[in-house]
């Protein structure tokens, strides 16, 4: 009898060994960092296979939340999870309640019963799912996962998180584009901001103008290296039908991402007038770019059917795009052929426009161009977004402004009273050649030291500035590895300077949670700078 007591008892102790071999713990301190994490000294949620998402019954978007969840859970720890609308025991469930914090809060509660997701909107259940995911193990094969109770009340700082690509200087596919959805979706960013248009190509299809993407969205051959004067002459061509632009945004949308759509101009335009030669000042020839920088051949604004093709235009990406924002770009527009230009002038002439302190009158020129647009924005009652230079003139109040060319410019256009982004090229350009040259943790210091509240700003000029946005410029970018290499793993810095309270930010505390994101993103297969890691592994 004793032997078979002891039997027992080696016995149930092997199992308790095995099972624990088995079991990995999830952990809260992820990447943005939540704004209130606090521990409950309670038994954990076992996620297993016995585990269903509860969603309600007939919420077509908490499906598909719940869907999305399922796939998480799936390629994370390799554990099958059910969707149902019952609810029961050990279950993760989904649901919209008042929740304070805005649009994009969330409540997180984990206890051995369930894993609750209460957001203010779909959205705000979407993000504590982000959080959910993030905390998980990787781990393939394991019965079981624990979750430590915990309550998590969430919300994000800015309202604006945005990231731009730039696809005029480089053509990336549509299912690239996905790809890079995925990856802004799990670092909360709620904008993704596509530059369609360049000097270098024209990547949207206009139906009224179809020569934009029949020569305008191809060039011959492309400069080597930055001021090289030396050409190859590989083809660079594709462009986006509107229906494939359609599937951006629903992609986009099913992930809480808003697509924000650039037609830059009257500068960054040559490919348009590649196209069609009567829109700039001197009637070209001209050609679709093969070199980089800032060009000096424009769209000629004293022409009316220049204005009309501007309208014409932005109609149509009103049509594709129901942004609440639409970027007209305004960077970088040299004035010189306007100097030169009868038509011109003649519009200057005829506008009243005089040079003052700080503009001339072509930048004024260019002022009334963009309102002009801006008009036509307007009228189909969305908002006018574009580059700091628009600060040149003197832009309405509704304007937004992105702050590129320095943090004063963010600081300019906040006491300005426009609403503001910041966007520093020396902080937040990923594919800023000189910076791309700084390597370990201080690449990622550039990026997560910078505060969006700048000083010199008052409180109140403070709450003009809705939020911040990174870009990658694509001169130099042909292919996911680098255009990856470039984005991670600053994105995550970037996301927790977006989403994170100031006071909650902490760069040691940040690279130590950045290891886990990167296995994240070796799971993906996505390409990263591995020389950060291993810096701070040291």
């Amino acid at each position: 009898m004793l032997k078979q007591i002891i039997t027992a008892i080696f016995f149930c102790v092997f199992c308790l060994c095995a099972q624990a071999k088995t079991v990995s713990t999830a952990n809260w301190q992820v990447i943005p960092l939540p704004k209130q994490v606090t521990a409950v000294d309670a038994q954990p949620f076992v996620l297993s296979k016995k585990t269903s998402i509860f969603y309600t019954d007939g919420d077509a978007k908490q499906k598909r939340n719940a869907e999305f969840l399922a796939s998480y859970i799936k390629e994370l720890t390799g554990i099958d999870v059910a969707l149902t609308t019952r609810k029961v025991d050990n279950q993760i469930r989904l649901a919209v309640a008042d929740v304070d914090g805005g649009k994009e809060a969330y409540r997180l509660n984990v206890s051995k019963k369930a894993v609750t997701i209460d957001g203010a909107t779909h959205a705000g259940v979407f993000y504590g799912m982000q959080t959910v995911m993030k905390s998980l193990p990787i781990v393939k094969g394991e019965k079981q996962v624990l979750l430590p109770a915990v309550e998590i009340a969430d919300a994000p700082r800015f309202a604006y998180r945005a990231f731009m690509i730039d696809c005029g200087r480089h053509f990336f596919s549509v299912d690239y584009l996905k790809k890079l959805i995925d990856i802004f979706a799990m670092h909360n960013i709620n904008y993704f901001h596509w530059h369609l248009t360049e000097d270098q190509g024209w990547r949207i299809e206009i139906k009224k103008y179809p020569k934009l993407t029949e020569i305008g969205s191809k060039r011959s051959g492309t400069i080597t290296a930055p001021q090289s004067g030396e050409y190859d002459s590989v083809p660079v061509s594709g462009y986006y039908t509107q229906e494939e632009a359609r599937e951006i945004v629903r992609y986009a949308a099913e992930r809480y991402i808003t697509v924000i759509p650039e037609i830059d101009m009257p500068g960054h335009m040559q490919a348009a007038l590649a196209s069609y030669n009567d829109l700039g000042c001197t009637g070209g020839p001209y050609e679709v770019c093969r070199h980089f920088g800032v060009i000096k051949e424009v769209m000629c604004a004293g022409k009316p059917q220049t204005l009309q093709f501007a309208k014409d235009v932005i109609n149509e990406i009103m049509d594709i795009f129901p942004s609440p924002y639409i970027h007209i770009g305004g960077d970088e527009c040299p004035k010189e052929r306007w100097k030169e230009c009868e038509r011109c002038q003649a519009k200057i002439a005829e506008l009243g426009l005089k040079d003052i302190e700080g503009h001339s009158k072509e930048e004024q020129l260019q002022t009334w161009f963009m309102d002009e647009v801006a008009k036509q924005i307007r009228a189909r009652g969305r908002k006018m977004i574009g580059w700091d230079e628009i600060l040149e003139g003197t832009p309405s109040k509704d304007v937004t402004v992105i702050g590129w060319t320095s943090p004063k410019a963010t600081v300019r256009a906040a006491k300005a009273g426009h609403p503001t982004v910041i966007a520093p090229i020396q902080h937040f350009y990923f594919s800023n050649v000189g910076l791309n040259k700084i390597t370990g943790i201080p690449s990622i210091e550039r990026v997560y030291n910078l505060e969006p509240y700048q000083d010199g700003l008052t409180p109140a000029e403070q709450q003009n500035v809705i939020g911040a946005e990174g870009c990658i410029w694509t001169e130099w970018v042909k292919d996911a590895k680098k255009m990856e290499w470039e984005l991670l793993p600053r994105l995550a810095a970037l996301c927790e300077v977006q989403w994170t309270q100031k006071e909650q930010r902490n760069l040691d505390s940040f690279l130590q949670r950045m290891l886990h994101i990167h296995d994240i993103y070796r799971l993906k297969n996505l390409n990263y700078k591995e020389d950060i890691e291993a810096a701070v592994k040291k």
